[in-house]
Protein backbone atom coordinates (compact mmCIF):
# COMPACT_ATOMS: atom_id res chain seq x y z
CA UNK A 1 0.00 0.00 0.00
CA UNK A 2 1.64 3.58 -1.11
CA UNK A 3 2.43 6.05 2.24
CA UNK A 4 -0.02 8.42 1.88
CA UNK A 5 1.57 11.82 1.31
CA UNK A 6 1.26 14.62 4.28
CA UNK A 7 -1.86 17.33 3.97
CA UNK A 8 -0.01 20.34 2.78
CA UNK A 9 -1.83 23.13 4.56
CA UNK A 10 -2.83 26.28 2.49
CA UNK A 11 -0.01 29.25 3.43
CA UNK A 12 -1.82 31.73 5.52
CA UNK A 13 -0.93 35.54 5.39
CA UNK A 14 -0.65 36.31 9.25
CA UNK A 15 1.30 40.02 8.77
CA UNK A 16 -1.51 41.90 6.86
CA UNK A 17 -1.87 45.85 7.55
CA UNK A 18 -5.46 45.02 8.95
CA UNK A 19 -4.47 42.48 11.19
CA UNK A 20 -1.65 43.32 12.44
CA UNK A 21 -3.05 46.98 13.16
CA UNK A 22 -5.32 45.44 15.37
CA UNK A 23 -2.81 42.87 16.81
CA UNK A 24 -0.78 46.34 17.60
CA UNK A 25 -3.50 47.67 19.35
CA UNK A 26 -4.04 44.48 21.80
CA UNK A 27 -0.02 45.01 22.06
CA UNK A 28 0.07 47.83 23.13
CA UNK A 29 -3.17 47.55 25.64
CA UNK A 30 -1.55 44.65 27.47
CA UNK A 31 2.33 45.23 27.58
CA UNK A 32 3.18 48.97 27.28
CA UNK A 33 3.87 51.91 29.87
CA UNK A 34 3.63 55.34 28.93
CA UNK A 35 5.35 55.75 32.30
CA UNK A 36 8.25 53.82 31.32
CA UNK A 37 8.46 55.78 27.97
CA UNK A 38 7.92 58.92 30.22
CA UNK A 39 10.87 58.26 32.35
CA UNK A 40 13.17 57.07 28.87
CA UNK A 41 12.37 60.67 26.97
CA UNK A 42 13.86 61.95 30.42
CA UNK A 43 17.25 60.94 30.70
CA UNK A 44 15.91 57.62 31.97
CA UNK A 45 15.52 58.19 35.76
CA UNK A 46 12.82 59.59 38.36
CA UNK A 47 13.57 61.36 41.35
CA UNK A 48 12.29 63.07 44.30
CA UNK A 49 15.24 64.28 46.02
CA UNK A 50 16.02 62.90 49.90
CA UNK A 51 13.75 59.68 49.34
CA UNK A 52 13.99 58.43 46.47
CA UNK A 53 15.84 58.11 42.51
CA UNK A 54 14.63 55.42 40.20
CA UNK A 55 17.46 54.92 37.40
CA UNK A 56 16.55 52.57 34.12
CA UNK A 57 19.46 50.79 31.91
CA UNK A 58 19.06 52.29 28.29
CA UNK A 59 17.99 49.11 27.14
CA UNK A 60 15.98 46.69 28.64
CA UNK A 61 12.91 44.89 27.94
CA UNK A 62 11.32 43.47 24.67
CA UNK A 63 13.35 42.64 21.61
CA UNK A 64 12.55 42.68 18.28
CA UNK A 65 12.49 38.90 18.12
CA UNK A 66 9.95 38.59 21.02
CA UNK A 67 7.96 41.36 20.02
CA UNK A 68 7.47 39.30 16.97
CA UNK A 69 6.33 36.19 18.28
CA UNK A 70 4.15 37.79 20.24
CA UNK A 71 2.82 39.86 17.87
CA UNK A 72 2.39 36.12 15.31
CA UNK A 73 0.78 34.79 18.30
CA UNK A 74 -2.18 37.30 18.65
CA UNK A 75 -2.33 37.36 14.93
CA UNK A 76 -2.84 34.00 14.72
CA UNK A 77 -5.47 34.14 17.37
CA UNK A 78 -7.26 36.83 15.18
CA UNK A 79 -6.20 35.36 11.65
CA UNK A 80 -8.22 31.57 13.20
CA UNK A 81 -10.92 32.36 15.25
CA UNK A 82 -12.81 30.49 17.42
CA UNK A 83 -13.69 27.03 17.21
CA UNK A 84 -10.37 26.75 15.77
CA UNK A 85 -8.02 25.11 17.72
CA UNK A 86 -4.51 27.17 18.43
CA UNK A 87 -1.73 24.96 19.84
CA UNK A 88 2.02 25.78 21.66
CA UNK A 89 4.80 24.57 22.11
CA UNK A 90 5.49 24.92 25.50
CA UNK A 91 5.77 28.64 26.45
CA UNK A 92 5.84 31.40 23.36
CA UNK A 93 8.53 33.75 25.59
CA UNK A 94 10.14 32.55 29.21
CA UNK A 95 8.12 35.29 31.01
CA UNK A 96 5.06 34.22 33.08
CA UNK A 97 2.93 36.84 32.51
CA UNK A 98 2.66 36.87 28.90
CA UNK A 99 2.09 33.19 28.49
CA UNK A 100 -1.03 33.22 31.23
CA UNK A 101 -2.12 36.25 28.65
CA UNK A 102 -1.58 33.86 25.71
CA UNK A 103 -3.44 31.04 27.21
CA UNK A 104 -6.31 33.63 28.29
CA UNK A 105 -6.86 34.35 24.38
CA UNK A 106 -7.69 30.55 24.36
CA UNK A 107 -3.71 29.20 22.99
CA UNK A 108 -3.36 25.80 24.75
CA UNK A 109 -0.06 25.20 25.65
CA UNK A 110 1.26 21.43 24.82
CA UNK A 111 4.55 20.11 25.70
CA UNK A 112 7.52 21.61 23.93
CA UNK A 113 8.55 18.27 22.26
CA UNK A 114 5.24 16.02 22.43
CA UNK A 115 5.56 12.18 22.17
CA UNK A 116 3.67 10.12 20.26
CA UNK A 117 1.04 9.53 22.73
CA UNK A 118 0.64 13.17 23.35
CA UNK A 119 -0.29 13.76 19.35
CA UNK A 120 -2.22 11.01 19.22
CA UNK A 121 -4.71 12.04 22.20
CA UNK A 122 -4.99 15.64 20.95
CA UNK A 123 -6.22 13.86 17.57
CA UNK A 124 -3.97 17.37 16.16
CA UNK A 125 -4.98 17.35 12.30
CA UNK A 126 -4.94 19.96 9.28
CA UNK A 127 -7.25 21.86 11.05
CA UNK A 128 -5.19 23.03 13.77
CA UNK A 129 -2.60 25.67 14.33
CA UNK A 130 0.63 25.04 16.15
CA UNK A 131 2.62 27.82 17.02
CA UNK A 132 6.18 27.15 17.41
CA UNK A 133 7.87 29.39 20.30
CA UNK A 134 10.27 32.10 19.66
CA UNK A 135 13.46 29.75 20.44
CA UNK A 136 12.15 27.03 17.81
CA UNK A 137 11.86 23.55 18.27
CA UNK A 138 13.51 20.63 17.44
CA UNK A 139 13.70 19.04 13.98
CA UNK A 140 11.96 15.79 14.55
CA UNK A 141 8.87 17.79 16.27
CA UNK A 142 8.80 20.01 13.46
CA UNK A 143 8.63 16.75 11.21
CA UNK A 144 6.12 14.94 13.30
CA UNK A 145 3.59 18.36 13.41
CA UNK A 146 3.88 19.06 9.42
CA UNK A 147 3.38 15.43 8.89
CA UNK A 148 0.08 16.03 10.35
CA UNK A 149 -0.89 18.81 8.35
CA UNK A 150 -0.54 21.11 10.70
CA UNK A 151 -0.85 25.00 10.18
CA UNK A 152 3.00 26.28 11.52
CA UNK A 153 2.68 29.68 12.73
CA UNK A 154 6.68 29.55 13.16
CA UNK A 155 8.10 32.29 15.61
CA UNK A 156 11.29 31.89 15.99
CA UNK A 157 14.16 34.08 16.21
CA UNK A 158 16.15 35.26 12.98
CA UNK A 159 19.13 34.87 15.46
CA UNK A 160 18.80 31.71 16.56
CA UNK A 161 18.10 30.59 13.38
CA UNK A 162 21.34 32.24 12.14
CA UNK A 163 22.96 29.99 14.64
CA UNK A 164 21.02 27.18 12.87
CA UNK A 165 22.59 27.84 9.66
CA UNK A 166 26.61 27.80 11.33
CA UNK A 167 25.49 24.32 12.74
CA UNK A 168 23.99 22.84 9.92
CA UNK A 169 27.13 24.26 7.57
CA UNK A 170 29.16 22.68 10.61
CA UNK A 171 27.42 19.38 10.08
CA UNK A 172 27.89 19.34 5.98
CA UNK A 173 32.06 19.84 6.55
CA UNK A 174 31.84 16.65 9.26
CA UNK A 175 32.81 19.69 12.20
CA UNK A 176 31.61 19.00 15.19
CA UNK A 177 29.74 21.78 16.79
CA UNK A 178 30.60 22.90 20.32
CA UNK A 179 27.83 25.06 21.88
CA UNK A 180 28.29 27.42 24.51
CA UNK A 181 24.79 27.41 26.15
CA UNK A 182 22.51 25.39 28.82
CA UNK A 183 22.19 21.84 27.66
CA UNK A 184 18.01 21.62 28.62
CA UNK A 185 17.18 24.84 27.31
CA UNK A 186 14.53 24.70 24.31
CA UNK A 187 16.90 27.07 21.98
CA UNK A 188 19.80 24.45 23.06
CA UNK A 189 17.91 21.40 22.44
CA UNK A 190 16.23 23.42 19.24
CA UNK A 191 20.21 24.13 17.79
CA UNK A 192 21.30 20.76 18.65
CA UNK A 193 18.92 18.96 16.62
CA UNK A 194 20.01 21.23 13.32
CA UNK A 195 23.66 19.65 13.88
CA UNK A 196 22.35 15.65 13.57
CA UNK A 197 19.27 16.06 10.95
CA UNK A 198 20.76 16.60 8.12
CA UNK A 199 23.47 13.98 8.27
CA UNK A 200 26.10 12.51 10.41
CA UNK A 201 26.82 16.07 12.45
CA UNK A 202 27.83 15.58 16.09
CA UNK A 203 27.76 18.10 19.01
CA UNK A 204 29.12 19.00 22.32
CA UNK A 205 27.36 21.71 25.04
CA UNK A 206 29.54 23.29 27.15
CA UNK A 207 27.80 25.60 29.96
CA UNK A 208 31.09 27.54 32.02
CA UNK A 209 34.70 27.89 31.32
CA UNK A 210 35.60 24.95 33.74
CA UNK A 211 33.69 22.20 31.31
CA UNK A 212 35.37 24.05 28.31
CA UNK A 213 38.83 23.42 29.96
CA UNK A 214 38.09 19.84 30.57
CA UNK A 215 37.41 19.71 26.93
CA UNK A 216 40.60 21.80 25.85
CA UNK A 217 42.69 19.13 28.13
CA UNK A 218 41.50 16.38 26.17
CA UNK A 219 42.21 17.97 22.71
CA UNK A 220 45.01 18.33 23.50
CA UNK A 221 46.60 15.11 26.09
CA UNK A 222 43.00 13.04 25.34
CA UNK A 223 41.65 10.71 28.56
CA UNK A 224 39.24 8.58 29.73
CA UNK A 225 36.70 8.24 27.25
CA UNK A 226 33.62 6.78 29.19
CA UNK A 227 34.53 9.51 32.28
CA UNK A 228 34.18 11.83 29.39
CA UNK A 229 30.78 10.66 28.06
CA UNK A 230 29.59 10.15 31.60
CA UNK A 231 30.65 13.76 32.58
CA UNK A 232 28.48 15.38 29.61
CA UNK A 233 25.57 12.87 29.82
CA UNK A 234 22.76 14.62 27.90
CA UNK A 235 24.81 17.07 26.64
CA UNK A 236 26.50 15.56 23.41
CA UNK A 237 25.11 13.81 20.28
CA UNK A 238 24.26 10.02 19.94
CA UNK A 239 27.45 7.91 19.16
CA UNK A 240 29.86 10.38 20.09
CA UNK A 241 33.36 10.13 20.56
CA UNK A 242 35.69 12.63 21.75
CA UNK A 243 39.41 10.23 20.29
CA UNK A 244 37.13 10.80 16.73
CA UNK A 245 34.65 14.17 17.42
CA UNK A 246 37.12 16.51 19.03
CA UNK A 247 39.62 16.53 15.83
CA UNK A 248 37.88 19.35 14.01
CA UNK A 249 35.14 21.78 16.17
CA UNK A 250 33.30 24.57 15.63
CA UNK A 251 32.27 26.89 17.77
CA UNK A 252 28.33 28.47 17.82
CA UNK A 253 26.16 29.50 21.37
CA UNK A 254 22.89 29.83 22.84
CA UNK A 255 22.21 33.06 21.47
CA UNK A 256 21.41 34.47 25.21
CA UNK A 257 24.95 33.34 26.93
CA UNK A 258 27.30 36.09 27.82
CA UNK A 259 29.39 37.74 24.93
CA UNK A 260 32.61 37.50 27.04
CA UNK A 261 32.47 34.04 28.29
CA UNK A 262 31.54 32.76 24.66
CA UNK A 263 34.40 34.48 23.55
CA UNK A 264 36.74 32.94 25.96
CA UNK A 265 35.20 29.56 25.29
CA UNK A 266 36.00 30.22 21.34
CA UNK A 267 39.64 31.48 22.44
CA UNK A 268 40.41 28.72 24.72
CA UNK A 269 39.21 25.99 22.42
CA UNK A 270 41.15 27.67 19.62
CA UNK A 271 44.83 27.41 21.79
CA UNK A 272 43.88 23.71 22.46
CA UNK A 273 43.57 23.23 18.82
CA UNK A 274 46.86 25.29 18.22
CA UNK A 275 48.61 23.33 20.85
CA UNK A 276 47.82 19.70 19.22
CA UNK A 277 47.93 20.34 15.52
CA UNK A 278 50.06 23.81 15.23
CA UNK A 279 49.44 27.44 14.13
CA UNK A 280 49.56 26.38 10.33
CA UNK A 281 46.91 24.04 10.93
CA UNK A 282 44.17 25.23 13.05
CA UNK A 283 41.91 26.47 10.24
CA UNK A 284 41.50 22.80 9.48
CA UNK A 285 40.42 22.28 12.98
CA UNK A 286 38.55 24.88 14.11
CA UNK A 287 35.72 27.23 12.96
CA UNK A 288 34.18 30.29 14.43
CA UNK A 289 31.36 33.05 13.14
CA UNK A 290 29.78 35.38 15.83
CA UNK A 291 26.15 34.54 17.11
CA UNK A 292 25.75 36.22 19.69
CA UNK A 293 22.26 38.24 19.71
CA UNK A 294 22.33 41.69 18.98
CA UNK A 295 19.47 42.49 21.50
CA UNK A 296 21.36 39.84 24.42
CA UNK A 297 24.10 41.85 24.32
CA UNK A 298 22.83 45.56 23.75
CA UNK A 299 21.08 45.10 27.36
CA UNK A 300 24.39 43.47 28.95
CA UNK A 301 26.52 46.47 27.46
CA UNK A 302 23.43 48.80 29.02
CA UNK A 303 23.54 47.52 32.40
CA UNK A 304 27.34 47.66 32.34
CA UNK A 305 27.23 51.36 31.94
CA UNK A 306 24.51 51.12 34.51
CA UNK A 307 26.51 49.51 37.37
CA UNK A 308 28.71 52.26 36.48
CA UNK A 309 27.17 54.59 38.13
CA UNK A 310 26.33 55.16 42.15
CA UNK A 311 23.40 52.89 43.06
CA UNK A 312 22.30 50.99 46.64
CA UNK A 313 20.61 47.94 44.73
CA UNK A 314 19.86 46.64 41.79
CA UNK A 315 16.38 45.17 40.58
CA UNK A 316 16.23 42.53 37.93
CA UNK A 317 12.62 41.96 36.16
CA UNK A 318 11.61 38.78 34.46
CA UNK A 319 10.62 35.28 34.06
CA UNK A 320 13.05 33.24 36.36
CA UNK A 321 13.52 30.33 33.63
CA UNK A 322 14.71 33.13 31.19
CA UNK A 323 18.63 33.14 30.42
CA UNK A 324 18.95 36.03 29.63
CA UNK A 325 17.53 37.83 32.28
CA UNK A 326 19.73 35.47 34.63
CA UNK A 327 22.80 36.69 32.86
CA UNK A 328 21.66 40.38 33.66
CA UNK A 329 21.27 39.26 37.10
CA UNK A 330 24.64 37.52 37.60
CA UNK A 331 26.43 40.81 36.18
CA UNK A 332 24.07 42.65 38.98
CA UNK A 333 25.49 40.26 41.85
CA UNK A 334 29.02 40.39 41.11
CA UNK A 335 28.65 44.34 41.24
CA UNK A 336 26.00 45.04 44.62
CA UNK A 337 22.98 43.58 45.98
CA UNK A 338 20.61 42.41 43.45
CA UNK A 339 17.01 41.35 43.87
CA UNK A 340 15.44 38.91 40.57
CA UNK A 341 12.69 39.36 40.59
CA UNK A 342 9.79 37.68 38.30
CA UNK A 343 6.87 41.09 39.19
CA UNK A 344 6.29 43.54 41.52
CA UNK A 345 4.08 41.52 43.67
CA UNK A 346 7.62 40.07 45.25
CA UNK A 347 8.18 43.24 46.43
CA UNK A 348 5.72 42.43 49.83
CA UNK A 349 6.83 45.13 51.51
CA UNK A 350 9.80 47.53 52.49
CA UNK A 351 11.18 44.58 54.75
CA UNK A 352 10.38 41.88 52.54
CA UNK A 353 11.44 40.74 49.18
CA UNK A 354 10.62 37.63 47.70
CA UNK A 355 13.98 36.65 44.79
CA UNK A 356 15.49 34.20 42.81
CA UNK A 357 18.17 32.71 43.78
CA UNK A 358 20.57 31.90 41.34
CA UNK A 359 22.92 29.51 43.31
CA UNK A 360 19.99 27.78 44.77
CA UNK A 361 17.78 27.70 41.65
CA UNK A 362 14.71 28.87 44.08
CA UNK A 363 12.88 31.70 44.96
CA UNK A 364 14.06 32.50 48.59
CA UNK A 365 12.97 35.48 50.95
CA UNK A 366 15.39 38.62 51.99
CA UNK A 367 14.18 41.05 55.22
CA UNK A 368 14.88 44.69 55.16
CA UNK A 369 16.26 44.81 52.02
CA UNK A 370 15.08 48.16 51.03
CA UNK A 371 17.71 50.80 52.88
CA UNK A 372 16.40 53.57 54.85
CA UNK A 373 16.30 57.18 53.87
CA UNK A 374 17.28 58.32 50.66
CA UNK A 375 18.17 55.43 48.26
CA UNK A 376 19.15 55.41 44.58
CA UNK A 377 18.03 51.87 42.64
CA UNK A 378 18.58 50.74 39.41
CA UNK A 379 16.22 48.66 37.09
CA UNK A 380 16.80 46.21 33.86
CA UNK A 381 14.75 43.56 32.55
CA UNK A 382 15.21 40.67 30.29
CA UNK A 383 14.51 40.50 26.62
CA UNK A 384 11.29 38.80 27.49
CA UNK A 385 9.89 41.03 30.56
CA UNK A 386 7.20 44.15 29.18
CA UNK A 387 7.31 47.57 29.88
CA UNK A 388 3.67 46.95 32.27
CA UNK A 389 5.66 44.90 34.23
CA UNK A 390 8.60 47.46 34.76
CA UNK A 391 5.95 50.30 35.34
CA UNK A 392 4.64 47.96 38.36
CA UNK A 393 8.20 48.02 39.89
CA UNK A 394 8.72 51.88 39.50
CA UNK A 395 5.14 52.52 41.38
CA UNK A 396 5.70 49.94 44.15
CA UNK A 397 9.04 51.80 44.91
CA UNK A 398 7.30 55.19 45.24
CA UNK A 399 4.89 53.67 47.21
CA UNK A 400 7.13 52.44 49.97
CA UNK A 401 7.89 55.98 50.31
CA UNK A 402 4.32 57.14 50.52
CA UNK A 403 4.71 58.76 46.92
CA UNK A 404 2.93 58.31 43.66
CA UNK A 405 5.25 58.29 40.61
CA UNK A 406 2.77 59.85 38.72
CA UNK A 407 3.57 62.65 41.10
CA UNK A 408 6.85 63.11 40.47
CA UNK A 409 6.06 62.91 36.59
CA UNK A 410 4.08 66.10 36.71
CA UNK A 411 6.20 68.17 38.78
Amino acid sequence: MATQAPIQPQKVNLRRPDVMEAVQAQVVEHYRSNLVNHIRANGGRISIPGKLTVKLAKEFGFCYGVERAIDLAYAARKVFPDPTRIFLLGEIIHNPEVNDQIREMGIVSISPKPCDQELADLHLSDKDVVLIPAFGTEVGTRRKLEALGCQLVDTTCGDVMSVWKRVRQYSKEDVTSIIHGKAKHEETKATTSQATAYGTGHYLVVYNLAETDYVCDYIVRGGNQQEFLAKFAGAHSPGFDPDLHLKAVGVANQTTMLRGETEEVQRRIRAAMEKKHGPDRVSHHFRFFDTICGATQDRQDALEQLLGEPLDLLLVVGGYNSSNTSHLAEMGEAKLPTYFIKNARKMESEHLIRHYNLHRQEEVESRDWLPNGEVTIGITAGASCPNNLIEDTIRRLFEFRGLLADDVVRT
